[in-house]
Protein backbone atom coordinates (compact mmCIF):
# COMPACT_ATOMS: atom_id res chain seq x y z
CA UNK A 1 0.00 0.00 0.00
CA UNK A 2 1.35 3.03 -1.04
CA UNK A 3 1.17 6.63 0.82
CA UNK A 4 -2.34 8.33 1.42
CA UNK A 5 -1.87 12.16 0.63
CA UNK A 6 -4.65 14.55 1.10
CA UNK A 7 -3.65 17.61 -1.34
CA UNK A 8 -5.66 20.93 0.02
CA UNK A 9 -6.63 23.13 -2.72
CA UNK A 10 -6.82 22.59 -6.39
CA UNK A 11 -4.83 25.32 -8.13
CA UNK A 12 -1.30 24.52 -10.53
CA UNK A 13 0.68 23.60 -7.42
CA UNK A 14 -1.91 21.36 -5.68
CA UNK A 15 -3.01 19.95 -9.36
CA UNK A 16 0.97 19.29 -10.59
CA UNK A 17 1.95 17.22 -7.39
CA UNK A 18 -0.79 15.31 -7.04
CA UNK A 19 -0.04 13.91 -10.96
CA UNK A 20 3.15 13.89 -10.33
CA UNK A 21 2.97 11.37 -6.92
CA UNK A 22 -0.13 9.38 -8.97
CA UNK A 23 2.25 8.92 -12.21
CA UNK A 24 5.33 7.68 -10.09
CA UNK A 25 3.45 5.60 -7.28
CA UNK A 26 -0.05 3.87 -8.58
CA UNK A 27 0.06 2.61 -4.92
CA UNK A 28 -0.75 5.89 -3.79
CA UNK A 29 -4.16 7.21 -2.68
CA UNK A 30 -4.44 10.95 -3.95
CA UNK A 31 -7.50 13.09 -2.95
CA UNK A 32 -6.95 16.54 -4.24
CA UNK A 33 -9.96 18.55 -2.11
CA UNK A 34 -10.90 21.73 -4.38
CA UNK A 35 -13.27 24.17 -2.50
CA UNK A 36 -14.82 25.13 -6.23
CA UNK A 37 -16.57 23.36 -8.80
CA UNK A 38 -14.40 22.42 -11.45
CA UNK A 39 -15.30 25.55 -13.99
CA UNK A 40 -14.62 28.17 -11.59
CA UNK A 41 -11.68 30.17 -11.12
CA UNK A 42 -10.52 33.83 -10.38
CA UNK A 43 -8.43 35.90 -12.65
CA UNK A 44 -7.36 35.51 -16.42
CA UNK A 45 -4.24 34.84 -17.84
CA UNK A 46 -1.27 33.44 -16.53
CA UNK A 47 2.59 34.39 -17.61
CA UNK A 48 5.39 32.46 -18.02
CA UNK A 49 8.64 34.03 -18.99
CA UNK A 50 10.50 31.41 -21.39
CA UNK A 51 13.61 31.17 -18.80
CA UNK A 52 10.45 30.00 -16.38
CA UNK A 53 9.70 27.31 -18.70
CA UNK A 54 12.57 25.74 -19.04
CA UNK A 55 12.51 24.06 -16.12
CA UNK A 56 9.07 22.16 -17.81
CA UNK A 57 10.63 21.20 -20.37
CA UNK A 58 13.72 19.70 -19.10
CA UNK A 59 12.01 17.60 -15.53
CA UNK A 60 9.27 17.16 -17.14
CA UNK A 61 9.38 16.77 -21.15
CA UNK A 62 5.79 14.70 -21.49
CA UNK A 63 3.39 17.76 -19.41
CA UNK A 64 5.40 20.48 -21.40
CA UNK A 65 4.41 18.97 -24.52
CA UNK A 66 1.21 18.46 -23.29
CA UNK A 67 0.64 21.90 -22.37
CA UNK A 68 2.66 24.08 -24.89
CA UNK A 69 0.03 24.14 -27.48
CA UNK A 70 -2.54 25.92 -25.47
CA UNK A 71 0.01 28.92 -24.61
CA UNK A 72 0.20 31.93 -26.30
CA UNK A 73 3.69 33.54 -26.85
CA UNK A 74 6.05 36.34 -28.40
CA UNK A 75 9.10 36.94 -28.18
CA UNK A 76 9.46 40.74 -26.70
CA UNK A 77 8.79 42.77 -23.50
CA UNK A 78 7.03 45.96 -24.39
CA UNK A 79 7.29 49.28 -22.34
CA UNK A 80 5.39 51.91 -22.54
CA UNK A 81 6.26 55.27 -21.16
CA UNK A 82 4.94 58.91 -22.50
CA UNK A 83 3.14 56.97 -25.11
CA UNK A 84 6.37 55.80 -26.39
CA UNK A 85 6.72 52.10 -26.69
CA UNK A 86 10.03 50.48 -25.64
CA UNK A 87 10.59 47.24 -27.36
CA UNK A 88 13.05 44.83 -24.99
CA UNK A 89 14.24 41.99 -26.90
CA UNK A 90 15.35 38.66 -25.90
CA UNK A 91 12.38 38.68 -23.25
CA UNK A 92 10.21 36.42 -24.32
CA UNK A 93 7.05 35.06 -22.82
CA UNK A 94 4.49 32.34 -22.83
CA UNK A 95 0.64 32.78 -21.35
CA UNK A 96 -2.44 30.89 -21.08
CA UNK A 97 -5.72 30.99 -19.42
CA UNK A 98 -5.89 30.22 -15.53
CA UNK A 99 -8.69 28.46 -16.11
CA UNK A 100 -7.78 26.12 -19.49
CA UNK A 101 -4.33 25.77 -17.51
CA UNK A 102 -6.12 23.89 -14.41
CA UNK A 103 -8.52 22.06 -16.82
CA UNK A 104 -5.59 20.57 -18.86
CA UNK A 105 -4.01 19.54 -15.29
CA UNK A 106 -7.62 18.06 -14.52
CA UNK A 107 -6.79 15.55 -17.32
CA UNK A 108 -3.42 14.67 -16.05
CA UNK A 109 -4.26 14.34 -12.87
CA UNK A 110 -7.54 11.96 -14.58
CA UNK A 111 -5.41 9.98 -16.98
CA UNK A 112 -2.90 8.73 -13.30
CA UNK A 113 -5.64 8.11 -11.09
CA UNK A 114 -5.51 11.00 -8.63
CA UNK A 115 -9.02 11.75 -7.57
CA UNK A 116 -10.16 15.48 -7.47
CA UNK A 117 -12.97 16.01 -5.20
CA UNK A 118 -14.61 19.16 -6.36
CA UNK A 119 -16.68 21.76 -4.24
CA UNK A 120 -15.59 20.30 -1.08
CA UNK A 121 -15.08 23.01 1.75
CA UNK A 122 -11.77 22.14 3.34
CA UNK A 123 -11.69 22.62 7.44
CA UNK A 124 -9.38 21.64 9.66
CA UNK A 125 -8.58 18.12 10.71
CA UNK A 126 -12.23 17.38 8.40
CA UNK A 127 -10.42 15.89 4.66
CA UNK A 128 -7.19 15.11 6.02
CA UNK A 129 -7.66 13.09 9.70
CA UNK A 130 -6.51 9.51 7.91
CA UNK A 131 -3.70 11.08 5.62
CA UNK A 132 -0.35 10.20 6.08
CA UNK A 133 0.27 13.38 4.51
CA UNK A 134 -1.15 16.68 4.26
CA UNK A 135 -0.19 19.13 1.33
CA UNK A 136 -1.27 22.72 1.52
CA UNK A 137 -1.74 23.86 -1.63
CA UNK A 138 -4.59 26.34 -0.68
CA UNK A 139 -3.45 29.58 -1.95
CA UNK A 140 -3.08 32.95 0.00
CA UNK A 141 -5.75 32.65 2.49
CA UNK A 142 -4.05 28.79 3.24
CA UNK A 143 -6.45 26.69 5.57
CA UNK A 144 -3.77 24.47 6.13
CA UNK A 145 -1.03 27.51 7.14
CA UNK A 146 -3.85 28.81 9.31
CA UNK A 147 -4.44 25.88 11.17
CA UNK A 148 -1.02 25.56 12.28
CA UNK A 149 0.23 29.09 11.65
CA UNK A 150 2.68 28.98 15.06
CA UNK A 151 4.14 25.84 13.90
CA UNK A 152 4.83 26.98 10.61
CA UNK A 153 6.34 30.43 11.72
CA UNK A 154 3.76 31.88 9.58
CA UNK A 155 3.35 35.92 8.36
CA UNK A 156 1.64 37.90 5.95
CA UNK A 157 2.32 41.26 5.23
CA UNK A 158 0.76 43.37 2.84
CA UNK A 159 2.27 45.62 0.62
CA UNK A 160 1.27 49.18 0.07
CA UNK A 161 0.26 49.52 -3.68
CA UNK A 162 -3.24 48.68 -5.00
CA UNK A 163 -3.80 46.37 -8.12
CA UNK A 164 -6.91 44.79 -9.62
CA UNK A 165 -6.87 42.23 -12.01
CA UNK A 166 -9.25 42.31 -15.02
CA UNK A 167 -9.77 40.90 -18.77
CA UNK A 168 -10.47 42.23 -22.08
CA UNK A 169 -10.84 41.04 -25.37
CA UNK A 170 -8.60 43.30 -26.44
CA UNK A 171 -6.32 40.93 -28.03
CA UNK A 172 -2.45 42.32 -27.57
CA UNK A 173 0.39 41.20 -29.69
CA UNK A 174 3.15 41.45 -26.78
CA UNK A 175 3.73 41.61 -22.85
CA UNK A 176 3.04 45.03 -22.46
CA UNK A 177 3.55 47.60 -18.79
CA UNK A 178 1.87 50.92 -20.01
CA UNK A 179 2.46 53.48 -17.80
CA UNK A 180 0.57 56.53 -17.50
CA UNK A 181 -0.24 59.61 -15.51
CA UNK A 182 -3.67 60.55 -14.91
CA UNK A 183 -5.22 63.25 -13.05
CA UNK A 184 -4.69 61.83 -9.55
CA UNK A 185 -1.33 60.31 -9.99
CA UNK A 186 0.73 57.61 -11.72
CA UNK A 187 -0.84 54.10 -13.43
CA UNK A 188 0.69 51.38 -15.07
CA UNK A 189 -1.08 48.17 -16.73
CA UNK A 190 0.55 44.65 -17.12
CA UNK A 191 -1.46 43.24 -20.19
CA UNK A 192 -0.76 40.35 -22.32
CA UNK A 193 -2.87 37.98 -24.58
CA UNK A 194 -3.71 34.87 -22.99
CA UNK A 195 -6.01 33.18 -25.44
CA UNK A 196 -6.44 34.36 -29.22
CA UNK A 197 -9.65 35.85 -27.80
CA UNK A 198 -8.58 36.65 -24.52
CA UNK A 199 -6.00 39.31 -22.39
CA UNK A 200 -4.77 39.54 -18.94
CA UNK A 201 -5.06 43.45 -18.32
CA UNK A 202 -4.02 44.29 -14.41
CA UNK A 203 -3.84 48.37 -13.52
CA UNK A 204 -1.77 49.08 -10.34
CA UNK A 205 -1.56 52.16 -8.54
CA UNK A 206 0.39 53.17 -5.44
CA UNK A 207 -1.92 53.99 -2.14
CA UNK A 208 -1.91 58.05 -2.39
CA UNK A 209 -3.30 57.73 -6.30
CA UNK A 210 -5.95 54.98 -4.79
CA UNK A 211 -7.07 57.56 -2.33
CA UNK A 212 -6.68 60.42 -4.29
CA UNK A 213 -8.80 58.74 -7.24
CA UNK A 214 -11.69 57.72 -4.53
CA UNK A 215 -11.51 53.96 -5.50
CA UNK A 216 -12.80 52.92 -1.96
CA UNK A 217 -16.20 54.40 -2.70
CA UNK A 218 -16.56 53.03 -6.33
CA UNK A 219 -18.66 50.04 -7.45
CA UNK A 220 -17.43 47.92 -10.04
CA UNK A 221 -18.70 49.40 -13.03
CA UNK A 222 -17.75 53.05 -11.89
CA UNK A 223 -14.12 51.62 -11.31
CA UNK A 224 -13.54 49.94 -14.59
CA UNK A 225 -14.99 53.04 -16.22
CA UNK A 226 -11.95 55.29 -14.80
CA UNK A 227 -9.83 52.69 -15.67
CA UNK A 228 -11.33 52.13 -19.31
CA UNK A 229 -10.53 55.60 -19.79
CA UNK A 230 -7.39 55.97 -18.52
CA UNK A 231 -5.89 53.72 -20.78
CA UNK A 232 -8.64 54.40 -23.45
CA UNK A 233 -5.72 53.75 -26.32
CA UNK A 234 -4.39 50.39 -25.46
CA UNK A 235 -8.11 49.28 -24.96
CA UNK A 236 -9.19 50.69 -28.65
CA UNK A 237 -12.99 51.11 -27.59
CA UNK A 238 -13.20 47.80 -25.77
CA UNK A 239 -14.50 46.94 -22.02
CA UNK A 240 -12.34 45.85 -19.17
CA UNK A 241 -14.15 42.18 -18.01
CA UNK A 242 -14.51 41.55 -14.13
CA UNK A 243 -14.24 38.12 -12.61
CA UNK A 244 -14.32 38.72 -9.08
CA UNK A 245 -12.04 42.17 -9.76
CA UNK A 246 -11.64 43.74 -6.54
CA UNK A 247 -8.94 45.84 -5.62
CA UNK A 248 -6.20 44.34 -3.35
CA UNK A 249 -3.12 44.82 -1.99
CA UNK A 250 0.17 42.11 -2.70
CA UNK A 251 0.00 39.56 0.62
CA UNK A 252 3.64 39.10 1.21
CA UNK A 253 3.19 35.42 2.30
CA UNK A 254 6.49 33.97 4.71
CA UNK A 255 6.91 30.81 6.51
CA UNK A 256 10.22 30.07 8.80
CA UNK A 257 9.26 26.38 8.43
CA UNK A 258 8.03 24.37 5.16
CA UNK A 259 6.70 21.62 7.21
CA UNK A 260 5.22 20.69 10.19
CA UNK A 261 4.45 17.19 10.77
CA UNK A 262 2.20 15.81 8.15
CA UNK A 263 1.66 19.00 6.90
CA UNK A 264 3.89 20.58 4.27
CA UNK A 265 3.32 23.91 2.47
CA UNK A 266 3.53 24.44 -1.91
CA UNK A 267 3.06 27.47 -3.59
CA UNK A 268 1.30 30.94 -2.55
CA UNK A 269 0.22 28.71 0.60
CA UNK A 270 4.11 28.55 1.32
CA UNK A 271 5.17 31.97 -0.26
CA UNK A 272 4.36 34.69 -2.44
CA UNK A 273 6.01 36.15 -5.61
CA UNK A 274 5.18 39.72 -6.93
CA UNK A 275 3.16 39.48 -9.85
CA UNK A 276 5.56 41.88 -11.50
CA UNK A 277 8.01 39.53 -11.78
CA UNK A 278 6.08 36.77 -13.59
CA UNK A 279 7.25 33.49 -11.78
CA UNK A 280 4.34 32.64 -9.13
CA UNK A 281 2.97 29.82 -11.27
CA UNK A 282 6.22 28.64 -12.09
CA UNK A 283 7.32 28.51 -8.93
CA UNK A 284 4.20 26.68 -7.70
CA UNK A 285 4.39 23.84 -10.06
CA UNK A 286 8.42 23.52 -9.13
CA UNK A 287 7.42 23.18 -5.62
CA UNK A 288 5.56 19.94 -7.04
CA UNK A 289 8.19 18.50 -8.51
CA UNK A 290 10.85 19.29 -6.08
CA UNK A 291 7.84 17.88 -3.24
CA UNK A 292 7.56 14.79 -5.37
CA UNK A 293 11.68 14.28 -6.08
CA UNK A 294 12.01 14.37 -2.27
CA UNK A 295 9.52 11.45 -1.24
CA UNK A 296 10.72 9.49 -4.49
CA UNK A 297 14.51 10.10 -2.87
CA UNK A 298 13.67 9.32 0.74
CA UNK A 299 12.24 5.84 -0.03
CA UNK A 300 8.44 6.64 2.10
CA UNK A 301 10.78 8.45 5.09
CA UNK A 302 8.25 11.52 5.52
CA UNK A 303 10.32 13.39 7.91
CA UNK A 304 13.73 13.00 5.55
CA UNK A 305 11.34 13.54 2.37
CA UNK A 306 10.43 16.89 3.98
CA UNK A 307 13.34 18.27 5.17
CA UNK A 308 14.93 17.34 1.85
CA UNK A 309 12.81 19.19 0.12
CA UNK A 310 12.81 22.30 2.07
CA UNK A 311 16.92 21.86 1.82
CA UNK A 312 16.92 21.85 -1.72
CA UNK A 313 14.27 23.99 -2.69
CA UNK A 314 14.57 26.84 -0.04
CA UNK A 315 17.60 28.64 -1.66
CA UNK A 316 16.83 28.86 -5.24
CA UNK A 317 13.12 30.16 -3.84
CA UNK A 318 14.23 32.57 -1.17
CA UNK A 319 16.63 34.28 -4.59
CA UNK A 320 13.81 34.93 -6.74
CA UNK A 321 11.50 35.92 -3.73
CA UNK A 322 13.96 38.11 -2.82
CA UNK A 323 14.36 39.49 -6.10
CA UNK A 324 10.32 39.99 -6.60
CA UNK A 325 10.49 42.23 -2.91
CA UNK A 326 12.72 44.51 -4.99
CA UNK A 327 10.90 44.52 -8.06
CA UNK A 328 7.66 45.35 -6.02
CA UNK A 329 9.36 48.22 -3.93
CA UNK A 330 10.08 49.66 -7.63
CA UNK A 331 6.35 50.05 -8.49
CA UNK A 332 5.59 51.17 -5.37
CA UNK A 333 8.16 54.60 -6.39
CA UNK A 334 7.24 54.45 -9.91
CA UNK A 335 6.00 57.64 -10.42
CA UNK A 336 9.40 59.07 -8.83
CA UNK A 337 11.19 57.62 -12.14
CA UNK A 338 8.95 59.11 -14.54
CA UNK A 339 10.77 62.11 -15.43
CA UNK A 340 13.08 60.04 -17.05
CA UNK A 341 12.93 59.26 -21.27
CA UNK A 342 11.07 56.06 -22.64
CA UNK A 343 14.72 54.35 -23.18
CA UNK A 344 16.07 55.54 -19.89
CA UNK A 345 12.63 54.88 -18.20
CA UNK A 346 12.95 51.30 -19.48
CA UNK A 347 16.31 51.14 -18.59
CA UNK A 348 15.79 51.74 -15.18
CA UNK A 349 12.99 49.14 -15.54
CA UNK A 350 15.24 46.25 -16.63
CA UNK A 351 18.00 46.89 -14.22
CA UNK A 352 15.36 47.43 -11.06
CA UNK A 353 16.38 44.43 -9.02
CA UNK A 354 20.17 44.61 -9.30
CA UNK A 355 20.26 41.32 -10.68
CA UNK A 356 20.70 42.03 -14.58
CA UNK A 357 23.61 44.17 -15.38
CA UNK A 358 24.79 45.82 -19.07
CA UNK A 359 26.72 42.79 -19.82
CA UNK A 360 23.86 40.40 -19.19
CA UNK A 361 21.31 42.73 -21.05
CA UNK A 362 23.96 42.87 -23.90
CA UNK A 363 23.46 39.46 -24.00
CA UNK A 364 19.50 38.91 -24.18
CA UNK A 365 18.63 42.19 -25.59
CA UNK A 366 21.28 43.39 -27.88
CA UNK A 367 19.22 45.47 -30.13
CA UNK A 368 18.07 47.59 -27.16
CA UNK A 369 21.34 48.13 -25.51
CA UNK A 370 22.45 48.75 -28.84
CA UNK A 371 20.59 51.67 -28.95
CA UNK A 372 20.76 52.68 -25.56
CA UNK A 373 24.55 52.77 -26.04
CA UNK A 374 24.37 54.84 -29.55
CA UNK A 375 23.18 57.51 -27.30
CA UNK A 376 19.79 57.61 -28.83
CA UNK A 377 18.02 55.85 -25.95
CA UNK A 378 19.26 57.77 -23.06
Amino acid sequence: MGLDVAVIGGGPAGLYFGYLLKRRDARARVRVFERNPPGATFGFGVVFSDRALEFLREDDEETHAFLDPHMESWPDLRIVHRDRPVAIDGNGFAAIGRLALLQLLHARCAAVGAEIVFEREVRPGRSWAEADLVVGADGVNSVVRGARARAFGAAVEERSNRFVWYGTTRVFDALSLTFRRAAHGVFVAHHYRYSPEMSTFIVECDRATWDRAGFAAMTDAESRAYCQAVFAPELDGRPLVSNKSTWRRFPAVRNERWSAGKFVLLGDALRTCHFSIGSGTRLAMEDALALDRALAATGGDLPAALALFEAVRRPPVEKIVAAAEVSAAWYERMEETTAQTPEAFAYDYMTRTGRVSDDRLRRIAPRFMALRESGRGR
